[in-house]
């Protein structure tokens, strides 16, 4: 049993065989209803088990914090909370922003049959069992079931289709929850049945207020055993959390532990680090973190903003991406947001690649970081690929035009006698390796102007040197 003393709450050793697996001639206690499970109702903090970060889980709307997106006044998922009218619905958002916590709300509020359901531990089976359940209830009592999905993406995409006629029906309310883009990860036709709602990390100032209502709860936080934080303390563990509540949460717990094991009462600055651990940078190789940071490090080379570039490419490298992507990424740069404007771009790159492979990491770090800088610094011309997409969209549409007799290869007699190749001026014979008046393209599209070298950069040069030999030929402007 267990009895409180001034010290706090103990558990005496009578009434913990059940615990250890002694069997008893009494009836098995129901659910919750042991002693040891009376205590930790009371101050679970001081007996273990369910976690901080689940204890204190919001358990209404007014609970919950961040997410004004979502939950101000007159928002739409609020109101249909509130209401108990929700649609079929995917909540999309990063770990430890609220989207079980939704789940657990729902429940409470709906006067619907509500049904949890694990991508990850459930199966079609089981989701069938769900369906005709809910089926019987709709015919038999007029009652609504809401199925909230956690993790949905974990089914594949002929999984989800088993969803599809139960959510057009109206024999269930979907509700899953995703950490990936659900343009990504759901089935087109089923996210076209639900409404998508995003959820953002949490604000360090959302989490703040977390961590202060954990400090003080008597019941389902720290409050029975008093501690003091300072507020630089809670802000640092809400800023090292990331927008998590429940790694904030789990942060947190771990320092009341280290701090009660030695007796203190008072988290400091100091005690975080202490406690704290190395958060991992959220980034997925496979799924829409993957592309969001890779598409700034582009565009920030781009933009020639050479701290933004080597900021990105090392948040790639740090949280695990392979660097050869990195490299081949700067490769295709190098032509298409560079190009002629410093054709040295492409050869410098390149070495680039060459000589991480030689070095790996650490070190590899420098020919990275040396690619990336220059890259960003370079001038800029697109006029590379917008002349191969012209000449790809002329080709598209005009099909294979005959090649014109005078640029055909006379090879034989009988090529000679049908004009393959007369009339063909050789430029070496003229000034400047250039012949007056000649033309290249089929007859039907000799007009016709793919490359526009830009005034930058090395381009500027190509630019002139090409108007001159335009002029020569009389072409008009480009398609």
């Amino acid at each position: 049993m267990a009895s409180r003393s001034a010290h706090g709450w103990t558990t005496h050793a009578m009434g913990t065989g059940y615990l250890r697996g002694v069997k008893s001639r009494r009836s098995p206690p129901q659910p919750g209803s042991t002693l040891f499970a009376a205590a930790a109702r009371s101050h679970p903090a001081l007996v273990g088990g369910v976690p901080l970060a689940e204890r204190m889980r919001p358990r209404t709307l007014a609970e919950l914090v961040g997410q004004t997106h979502l939950f101000g006044p007159h928002r739409l998922l609020a109101e249909a909370i509130a209401n108990d009218r929700m649609p079929s619905m995917i909540l999309w958002g990063p770990p430890g922003v609220g989207k079980t916590t939704l789940g657990h709300i729902i429940a409470q509020q709906t006067r619907a049959e509500y049904v949890a359901f694990s991508a990850v531990l459930g199966n079609l089976q089981e989701l069938r069992s769900i369906v005709t359940n809910a089926k019987e209830r709709l015919s038999y009592e007029s009652k609504r079931t809401v199925v909230f999905v956690d993790e949905i993406h974990r089914f594949n995409k002929a999984q989800q289709d088993a969803f599809l006629p139960h959510v057009e029906d109206g024999t269930m309310t979907l509700v899953g929850a995703t950490t990936e883009n659900p343009s990504f990860a759901v089935n087109a036709a089923l996210l076209s049945r639900c409404k998508v709602f995003r959820l953002e990390p949490l604000q360090e100032s959302d989490l703040v207020r977390l961590l202060g209502r954990a400090l003080t709860d008597e019941t389902r936080g720290l409050g029975a055993y008093p501690l003091e934080a300072d507020d630089d303390a809670l802000s640092a563990i809400a800023a090292s959390a990331r927008g998590d509540a429940r790694r904030a949460l789990s942060t947190l717990e771990a320092i009341w532990e280290h701090l009660r094991a030695r007796g203190e009462k008072r988290v400091t600055p100091d005690a975080v680090t202490v406690a704290g651990e190395q958060a991992p940078l959220l980034y997925d190789k496979n799924g829409e973190e993957h592309y969001n940071v890779v598409s700034a490090f582009i565009k920030s080379m781009r933009g020639s903003d050479p701290d933004a570039a080597v900021y990105w490419m090392l948040r790639m490298i740090d949280a695990g991406e392979d660097p050869l992507f990195v490299l081949r990424r700067m490769l295709i740069f190098a032509s298409e947001d560079v190009g002629n404007a410093d054709p040295r771009a492409l050869v410098l790159i390149n070495a680039c690649d060459q000589a991480f492979r030689r070095m790996g990491l650490p070190e590899g770090l420098y020919p990275l970081a040396h690619g990336a800088v220059y890259l960003a610094c370079a001038p800029k011309s697109n006029a590379v690929g917008v002349a191969w997409q012209r000449a790809r969209d002329l080709v598209t549409r005009r099909g294979a035009l005959p090649v014109p007799k005078k640029l055909r290869n006379a090879v034989t007699p009988l090529m000679r006698k049908d004009g393959y190749g007369e009339g063909y001026k050789y430029a070496h014979d003229f000034d400047g390796a250039v012949a007056p008046g000649e033309t290249y393209l089929p007859e039907e599209l000799a007009e016709n102007i793919f490359y526009e070298p830009t005034d930058r950069g090395e381009e500027a040069k190509i630019k002139a040197r090409l108007n001159a030999i335009r002029s020569a030929t009389r072409r008009g402007p480009g398609v």
